[in-house]
């Protein structure tokens, strides 16, 4: 997976999926949860306010992802989340 070679020469990687158990069985470093395959970072069924709020959280979730040293996967959740 590239995010590791990227965070091995340095470069902090935060991988957003809705398929993070792969990402972890890779040993991708950090993992933001998403919230679908086909729409990662929002929901489209959403009215524009609160689908505008998600991608938000799932961004700021994934710049605080970037500031945290980690030694081993870490999974970060974004803290608004959409029941399916």
């Amino acid at each position: 997976m590239i995010s590791k070679e990227l965070d091995r020469v340095g470069l902090p990687v935060a991988v957003v999926t809705a398929m993070y158990p792969v990402a972890e069985q890779v040993k991708a470093s950090r993992i933001v949860k998403a919230v679908s395959i086909p729409h990662p970072c929002g929901d489209p069924t959403l009215p524009q306010e609160l689908d505008e709020r998600l991608r938000r959280e799932i961004v700021e979730t994934s710049l605080k992802a970037l500031q945290t040293p980690v030694n081993a996967p870490a999974r970060f959740i974004p803290e608004m989340t959409v029941a399916a």
